[in-house]
């Protein structure tokens, strides 16, 4: 019995030492193919051996949570003169009331009405994303007989939004900086004229460099297919004629999938956006829809063979809202701040220069007579070295 025992132990033995060499050679010819077929032994790699995992690929869901947690912000002012429809469009795209409060002037008190800015603050929440929304309202610009600089009082609130950040960004505490800078300005044009009126080519020059301008063509019901193309045309070449540098869409990177790249074209030949607001619900095939309704036929808000509402709302809040914000801080805010520090700099050399018990006196500059002294001494030289070799060649032949 014991014999029996330990001559099935040796044959297990065997058999446990004829797998691991079974093992060994299979991996090593597994190794002398990879090698034969990728040309060297740079590519080759355990076959049995999985690939580390270190965790930096998390970044993004690290940057992802904090982001929700913190929440976001977006300040959007609207401007153009009063009955465009401004205040029904921010409600369509918002779906929140932000003119509960709102008085509506007569006539009489327009005339002596100045241009105001209002601010109007809600905060939003969507599936665990919180949204701080600030609407900028510009009551009364537009609305006067004489509208001359009319648009300054818009241009220096934006201003004095840029300068509040960057005392924020300069001070000692910068852990809780409140950014009301204005990201995106939608510009109301009114349908009734034959494309940019004085007022709106004034408006758009003045505040281009300041914030991202996004034209559009308010109460687009009012007109037929064909003429709000014509508009749209007139629009664009005049907006190139003047100069007028509006918020230009970000090219599509080549990974994106087909559908953005079609998506981002339509957004981009939609310029400028012709809109139509309303918070009424209609009845339409059978669904209940938000729209207005005549006695032609009811106008779909949402239905894009009618208007570009919904190419408006997709651009501001699902595709182009935080590239909003970045061109605010890359471009609009850097040019701001750059233009202060160079005036802090300006007025700081100007003190220093009045406070020195010396004079301080800026560098001569190289005139025709400096550089014609200077080429006669380079002459003199060459002449002298001329001479000394001229008298070491007559000692040596001596």
């Amino acid at each position: 019995m014991w014999n029996w025992l330990t001559q099935t132990l040796d044959e297990v033995k065997s058999i446990n030492v004829f797998k691991r060499k079974l093992d060994a050679f299979l991996r090593e010819r597994a190794i002398e193919e990879r090698i034969r077929r990728g040309g060297g032994s740079c590519g080759v790699k355990m076959p049995d051996v999985e690939k580390e995992y270190v965790g930096f690929a998390t970044l993004p869901n690290q940057v992802h949570r904090k982001s929700v947690k913190k929440g976001f912000d977006f300040t959007l002012m609207v401007a153009g003169e009063s009955g465009l429809g401004k205040s029904t469009l921010v409600k369509s795209l918002f779906l929140t009331d932000l003119y509960k409060d709102r008085k509506l002037l007569n006539a009489e008190e327009r005339i002596n009405q100045t241009v105001e800015i209002i601010k109007h603050t809600v905060d939003i929440e969507e599936k665990g994303v919180k949204l701080k929304l600030t609407i900028v309202d510009t009551p009364g610009f537009g609305d006067a007989v004489n509208n001359m600089q009319s648009w300054k009082p818009i241009a220096d609130y934006i201003d004095q939004q840029f300068e509040q950040y960057f005392r924020d960004e300069s001070g000692l505490n910068r852990k809780n900086i409140q950014d009301n800078r204005v990201h995106c300005c939608l510009y109301f044009i009114s349908p009734y004229g034959h494309g940019l009126r004085p007022v709106d080519t004034e408006f758009m020059k003045a505040l281009h460099e300041k914030v991202n301008i996004v034209p559009v063509i308010a109460k687009a019901d009012s007109l037929t297919p064909i003429e709000v193309k014509k508009l749209k045309e007139r629009i664009r070449d005049e907006i190139e004629l003047f100069g007028i540098k509006i918020y230009q869409f970000p090219e599509c990177d080549s990974d994106e999938d087909d559908d953005f790249k079609q998506q981002d074209k339509e957004l981009k030949e939609s310029i400028p956006f012709a809109v139509i607001g309303s918070n009424t619900v209609v009845e339409a095939r059978g669904q209940r829809v938000r729209g207005r309704l005549y006695p032609w036929g009811i106008v779909e808000v949402e239905n894009q063979s009618h208007c570009d509402f919904v190419k408006l709302r997709n651009m501001l809040i699902r595709t182009h809202m935080q590239d909003l914000k970045d061109v605010t801080w890359d471009v609009h805010y850097e040019n701001f701040r750059a233009r202060c520090i160079q005036e802090m700099t300006s007025k700081l050399t100007q003190d220093n220069r009045a406070e020195s018990p010396l004079p301080i006196l800026p560098l001569p500059a190289a005139d025709a007579e400096t550089d014609k002294l200077i080429k006669m001494k380079d002459e003199e030289l060459r002449r002298m070295q001329e001479m000394l070799q001229r008298m070491q060649q007559q000692m040596q032949d001596q």
